[in-house]
């Protein structure tokens, strides 16, 4: 329990005043938030009440969106709230094709040209951009980086402690060269961030919400765990779950279940 981290979106209705009174009764010493959520409770209050209660922000989700126009100023918004959080690492996710485009070649080299805008800023932050593939399903309006190694091959031409990426077991279980991109990804010093969360079928409309607790689906969980600490991840371990079922449930009983659901299938 050491390493586990209960990532926000997992019960994404508790407000973060229960949330934080919840992880301490629990014994749970880390999160990972979101943007919104805190937005809405606010920046400096939400960072006085995770700090005074001894609990260590994992990581902050999200930036990225570079289809944006008002990509720059958003992204630095969101390095500088990370910065005020105490989060090491922000999450980015991409961002899909620009409106009328299907040059996906295009995109990917925007992302990779916007990353290197904002390093200056992050290095002077102490805050890591973590690029993290999502599953080609969401490529055309989510994010157009589908892969581990899309995402190391954007990192490469910047500092490890600015640019790492975000290994999430949902998103890239299906593919076949996972294990040797988390070896290389090691060997780089790039893993900024570890999520686990399962992958259940059918998946419901929409398919953003058809993530499970671990154990619920067919994801080889501790494979990836192992693999990770193989390439000398040593970070914390977030569960981040997406389900409207698991939602509509009291926020103790949630992280209650993730509790166990980690120790079962992931630790």
């Amino acid at each position: 329990m050491t390493r586990f981290s209960f990532n926000q979106a997992t019960a994404n209705r508790w407000p973060i005043p229960d949330l934080v009174a919840g992880c301490v009764e629990a014994g749970v010493t880390r999160v990972g938030l979101w943007r919104g959520q805190v937005a809405e409770f606010g920046l400096e209050k939400t960072a006085a009440l995770v700090k005074d209660a001894g609990i260590e922000v994992t990581s902050l989700c999200r930036g990225g969106f570079f289809d944006n126009p008002q990509w720059y100023e958003e992204n630095r918004r969101a390095v500088e709230e990370a910065q005020v959080l105490g989060a090491p690492v922000l999450v980015l996710v991409s961002g899909g094709l620009p409106p009328g485009s299907r040059d996906i070649d295009a995109a990917r080299s925007h992302i990779g040209e916007s990353i290197g805008r904002l390093v200056p800023a992050t290095v002077e932050a102490g805050v890591q951009l973590a690029i993290e593939p999502l599953h080609p399903m969401f490529a055309s309006d989510r994010c157009v980086v589908s892969t581990l190694g899309q995402a190391l091959d954007l990192a490469a031409p910047y500092p490890a402690e600015a640019v790492g990426v975000v290994v999430d077991t949902y998103h890239v279980w299906w593919d076949d060269s996972v294990w040797a991109q988390i070896a290389r990804a090691g060997r780089e010093r790039r893993i900024a961030s570890f999520q686990a969360a399962d992958w259940i079928t059918p998946l419901p409309e929409g398919v953003l919400l058809g993530r499970g607790l671990p154990g619920e689906g067919c994801i080889e969980l501790r494979r990836f765990r192992e693999a990770v600490d193989a390439a000398g991840y040593t970070g914390p371990v977030e569960v981040e779950v997406f389900h409207a079922d698991l939602w509509a449930r009291p926020g103790a009983e949630i992280l209650a279940d993730t509790i166990a659901a980690y120790e079962a299938h992931v630790a």
